[in-house]
């Protein structure tokens, strides 16, 4: 039987409607490396590497004292035997691709919000703020063993195919799904690879709980050429069960979570948190940024905390 609207309860689904109210929060915050403030954790001393938009080639031009020395066009100072430095401008452009994981690893939510509508609500917020910043901006979407891509474009009118393509995924939610983020991202690489040449800002939203050391050599692959920031969706119940017993559900499927066990939550609490710091330390290996992103807050201000500390 197909779902009606009233078979979408909010927070639980996404809907066209929330999507297009993150334009109006996309202000206040910037994805590019040297809009960032010191503190933010896309830049200064933290780990990231961050290129932001590349440098083209202008001219040649007689050294002036105070260029940067690393400049120096050797060739035409050789030639002319005068010191001449190369002037570079700014690239008008930096294309983008937000890449947003609508499995059903996604589809729980123990406080206000589902993982799903957040990493949706995230992915609408870059697209948005990618777009203002006269980018052009392309989305791809994982649901089940679906890939969906949308090649960037500097248009407002593919930013709304991506949101309504994200409403779609994002309402089969719930069906049988055995198929994995990390399996769909493993896939899809050499799709995505094919499109990122270099230089790309690529966005990847998910929640990570569970990854493989072949989706780490993929992210570190990808990160070489282009800069690369994992947005991470997590809920409380995540990393740490309550101290009661809970039923969890999906579907007209149901599961009895004995939290009122110690021992039991106390060995998830410990396995999760090894697992965090793992997954978080090989990132910074790589110098591979990650936003942290909760079920219970509003997804604009806990951006803009993030990106303007």
């Amino acid at each position: 039987m197909k779902r009606n609207q009233r078979e979408y309860p909010e927070n639980v689904y996404t809907s066209l409607e929330s999507l297009l109210s993150m334009e109006k929060h996309a202000v206040g915050f910037s994805l590019l490396a040297k809009k960032q403030k010191v503190k933010s954790i896309l830049g200064g001393k933290h780990a990231s590497k961050l290129r932001g938009r590349g440098m083209d080639f202008e001219e040649s031009r007689k050294y002036v004292a105070g260029d940067d020395i690393r400049n120096i066009d050797w060739k035409v100072t050789a030639r002319t035997k005068t010191t001449h430095t190369k002037v570079f401008t700014e690239e008008k452009e930096k294309p983008a691709l937000v890449i947003v994981d609508q499995s059903n690893s996604m589809f729980f939510g123990s406080k206000v919000k589902t993982k799903a509508v957040v990493a949706a609500e995230a992915a609408a917020l870059m697209a948005f703020r990618i777009l203002k910043d006269g980018d052009r901006v392309g989305g791809a979407i994982f649901s089940g063993d679906e890939l969906e891509v949308l090649k960037p474009k500097r248009d407002r009118r593919n930013a709304l195919r991506f949101l309504e393509k994200m409403v779609q995924y994002n309402h089969k939610l719930g069906q049988d799904d055995t198929a994995t983020f990390e399996k769909n991202l493993q896939r899809g690489i050499a799709e995505i690879n094919n499109m990122i040449t270099h230089d790309f800002l690529v966005v990847i939203i998910g929640d990570f709980i569970h990854y493989s050391e072949d989706l780490l050599k993929s992210l570190r692959l990808m990160s070489r050429k282009n800069d690369v920031i994992l947005v991470r969706v997590t809920d409380p119940m995540d990393f740490i069960l309550p101290n009661e017993d809970i039923v969890l559900s999906e579907g007209d499927k149901q599961i009895l979570a004995r939290g009122g066990r110690k021992e039991l939550r106390n060995k998830l609490k410990e396995e999760n948190e090894m697992n965090k710091l793992k997954f978080e330390s090989m990132l910074k290996k790589y110098r591979i940024p990650v936003i942290n992103l909760n079920t219970e807050e509003e997804v604009h201000e806990q951006v803009k905390n993030i990106l303007t500390q």
